[in-house]
């Protein structure tokens, strides 16, 4: 499936507030807690608690956000189907930087190890 230029403008104009409370909702509700939310968050971002907050209470954009961030050298190591997108087929930067970032969160929910979230060799 391959995303309209209208489709990657309403994702990187979202704010990563309004987005932030379903993810704490998706995994807290299988069994995983905020705090490991945050790792996961971090290693792909950079942000630690504080920074991730300060976003947050500015109501970033995702292009805001992900323009803020140091991504992880092994984020290209995120593949997989997720919102019926593949993610490395994904050209527009923003949208693949949030679908990596859904990814994780989905793989959080789903009970996989830190490791392998964390894609530790």
């Amino acid at each position: 499936m391959k995303a309209s230029a209208e489709h990657n403008l309403r994702v990187a104009k979202l704010t990563f507030a309004s987005v932030y409370p379903h993810y704490i909702t998706k995994v807290v509700n299988k069994g995983r807690t905020k705090e490991e939310l945050h790792q996961v968050i971090e290693w792909l971002t950079g942000f630690d608690d504080n920074k991730l907050q300060e976003l947050i209470d500015d109501k970033v954009t995702f292009e805001t956000f992900f323009t803020r961030a140091t991504l992880n050298p092994n984020a290209h190591l995120i593949t997989g189907v997720i919102c019926g997108y593949r993610i490395e087929e994904i050209e527009n930067p923003v949208t693949k930087q949030v679908r990596y970032l859904d990814k994780l969160v989905d793989e959080l929910a789903k009970g996989k190890k830190m490791e392998k979230i964390l894609r530790v060799a």
